[in-house]
């Protein structure tokens, strides 16, 4: 039996893209050449290789999710600190509104000098703002003390990421991060 020859195309020798080529086989149908699975090959392939590059990350890439228990007794110690000269500054002004700490006639004797008890009311409801402002931040203390009890302390409620340390040290009581409540404000 004779055997036919392979004969190429003009289209073969033609400079083409490469998928584009085609040639004749010995039975003289065509086939286009799949240089295009070859490369799709090389693609999934260094993709695959990449996902196993991220699967094990470098230290610099691992956030962590909470302090260590180290960080958080430190914190301890800075919330303690300002929670006692909060609770004395505290202690003071609800003395020097309830004048527990004098001993004159002023809450006793009459007085008829209208524009005195106008300023020393102001003094009082000032005194009586600035009580208020306390208690809320000793209720703030409070709670980051239970934050850190259960181990949740430091963690933006907002983004669920760590605040930055400086930031807790400056503010220990903040449940957000500087971006978060510039974020919140808008």
């Amino acid at each position: 039996m004779a055997e036919k020859k392979t004969t190429t195309t003009k289209e073969t020798t033609a400079k083409k893209p490469a998928a584009k080529k085609t040639a004749t086989t010995k039975k003289g149908t065509t086939k286009k050449a799949t240089t295009k699975k070859v490369t799709t090959a090389k693609t999934a392939a260094t993709a695959k290789t990449a996902a196993t590059a991220k699967a094990t990350p470098t230290k610099e890439e691992v956030k962590k999710t909470r302090y260590t228990d180290a960080e958080l007794e430190e914190f301890r110690a800075i919330i303690h600190e300002k929670l006692s000269l909060a609770r004395h500054d505290y202690d003071v002004m609800m003395k020097q509104i309830m004048n527990a700490d004098g001993n004159d006639v002023d809450d006793t004797s009459p007085t008829y000098k209208a524009l005195e008890e106008g300023s020393l009311s102001q003094s009082k409801e000032e005194l009586m703002n600035m009580a208020y402002r306390q208690q809320k931040f000793i209720q703030g203390l409070e709670a980051a003390l239970v934050r850190i009890e259960n181990k949740t302390y430091g963690i933006d409620r907002m983004t669920g990421e760590l605040i930055p340390k400086e930031r807790l040290r400056a503010v220990p009581h903040a449940t957000l991060s500087v971006a978060s409540k510039n974020a919140r404000k808008k």
